[in-house]
């Protein structure tokens, strides 16, 4: 178990629908992490979201959901067993078809369903890689974000057809921050690769990319070093409070 960071990199998002966009990609990735098993209703999320970015802080995310016990029912017993207790046609299709085809009827388990005893396999399913985890929830909270108009641009590499593969987003992403603890977790989207590094203010960055060594590094060294405000909230009481000393000065 350990934090979980994700932050994409983009061109200046409309500011009327910011906190909307973050809420809606922090809240979505972190459902799919949820359902994948790899976080769970105690892990507790932050959003973030500024004028070319949007992230999430996940606490206490698996590198690898726990193994899951399923049952299948198969058939009735009187349709997939003759009457010497081999297994018919019917039921080593099912079987074949489950990818389980040399599954002894020894260790099939019998159960009353209803009235009738039917069959069922049991199994274990491994469960998912944070990898192959992030890599659909990063995808799935890009989907889903509320935009009413997207824009279509060109990806110049990572792709099949550089300068003519094209993605649509709300605006063109330019990085892709993915980190468990101090690891980089590998996914892709938008033709981006993931990372531990991002740009800062666009004038008053204090270096040319703020790198992160750990996951919970984000929210400060970006502000440290990077001259932005992660967070909505407390960008916009920052600017009020701004605007009230000003307003004071006369």
């Amino acid at each position: 178990m350990n934090n979980l960071l994700v932050e994409m990199l983009v061109e200046e998002l409309p500011p009327k629908a910011l906190e909307s966009l973050g809420d809606a990609f922090g809240r979505t990735l972190t459902r799919s992490l949820m359902d994948q098993g790899l976080a769970t209703d105690a892990s507790g999320s932050t959003v973030y979201a500024s004028p070319r970015r949007l992230a999430v802080h996940i606490r206490q995310v698996a590198d690898r959901a726990a193994d899951k016990a399923q049952s299948q029912k198969l058939m009735p017993v009187s349709v997939g067993l003759d009457a010497s207790g081999k297994p018919t046609p019917a039921l080593v299709k099912k079987l074949l078809a489950l990818g389980a085809p040399d599954t002894p009827v020894a260790e099939l388990r019998r159960a009353m369903d209803g009235k009738a005893e039917a069959l069922f396999l049991d199994s274990t399913s491994k469960g998912v890689t944070l990898a192959d985890g992030l890599q659909l929830a990063v995808l799935d909270a890009i989907a889903r974000l509320p935009i009413p108009k997207v824009m279509t641009y060109q990806l110049e590499s990572d792709c099949e057809l550089p300068g003519w593969s094209s993605v649509s987003f709300v605006r063109p992403a330019h990085g892709l921050v993915a980190l468990h603890g101090s690891a980089v977790v590998p996914v892709q989207a938008l033709g981006l690769r993931s990372g531990r590094s991002t740009l800062g203010h666009r004038f008053e960055s204090r270096v040319p990319a703020v790198v992160f060594g750990h996951a919970d590094e984000y929210a400060e060294k970006l502000e440290r070093e990077g001259a932005v405000i992660a967070s909505f909230s407390q960008r916009r009481a920052a600017i009020e409070r701004q605007i009230a000393r000003m307003r004071a000065c006369g």
